[in-house]
């Protein structure tokens, strides 16, 4: 539905064929690179590591500040597994980070995504493949993120993540259908998926519902 690439628009991988995108009203594109990588986090659907050691993949291969390494890490909740790591965060994990498992990779991810200063963190479907227990850590993170006050995106087809957003966009067929508090995009979304269920006079009963978990939203918190 164009999620990812509205991801790759706001983080200025793209440049859009019409239309603007702007950070703090300066175009995208125009950012100085020096200026927007510390600014801008992004956590990409398909989670990509360097051949390096998990410190250097937090810290994006910049500064190295070893304080900010570890609150980055404790907030996307991979202090504890990677203490247990042979050298720790000095531990060099491989290609694609081959030495790890999906959900280790998708936690050093994240902290990547939000170590240091970054104002605006962009994540790509950073629930899909979490149990009950990630995505519980995963609500925590954001709800520190916004204790510190940074803009978090979160592209997401699963609802899980929804109770600790503030706005919802739906996008259907790459446009954005709804946007607005998230209580009343998601009641409205509810109530037009109710009155497609209900049975029409004379008409044969449809399956073609699509349910609210499957849709495709955006959310802003």
């Amino acid at each position: 539905s164009g999620k990812t690439t509205l991801a790759r628009l706001m983080i200025g991988t793209l440049r859009p064929s019409a239309g603007n995108v702007k950070l703090d009203g300066v175009e995208v594109s125009e950012w100085p690179s020096r200026e927007l990588g510390p600014s801008v986090g992004y956590l990409a659907q398909d989670v990509e590591l360097m051949d390096g050691t998990v410190a250097e993949n937090i810290s994006r291969y910049g500064s190295h500040d070893s304080n900010a390494i570890i609150e980055a890490a404790k907030i996307a909740s991979a202090h504890e597994f990677v203490l247990t790591l042979p050298h720790a965060y000095e531990t060099v994990i491989g290609e694609r980070g081959k030495l790890l498992s999906g959900g280790q990779r998708q936690r050093v991810a994240l902290a990547r995504a939000i170590y240091g200063n970054t104002r605006v963190v962009v994540l790509d479907e950073p629930n899909a493949s979490l149990d009950a227990a990630g995505e519980a850590d995963l609500r925590r993170a954001v709800e520190i993120l916004k204790q510190q006050r940074r803009t978090i995106i979160i592209i997401t087809h699963r609802p899980g993540i929804l109770p600790v957003v503030d706005k919802l966009a739906v996008m259907k067929g790459g446009q954005v259908v709804s946007y607005g508090a998230r209580d009343e995009v998601l009641a409205s979304l509810n109530k037009a998926a109710a009155e497609a269920r209900a049975p029409q006079p004379g008409a044969t009963p449809s399956s073609n519902v699509t349910p609210l978990e499957t849709r495709h939203a955006t959310s802003k918190v």
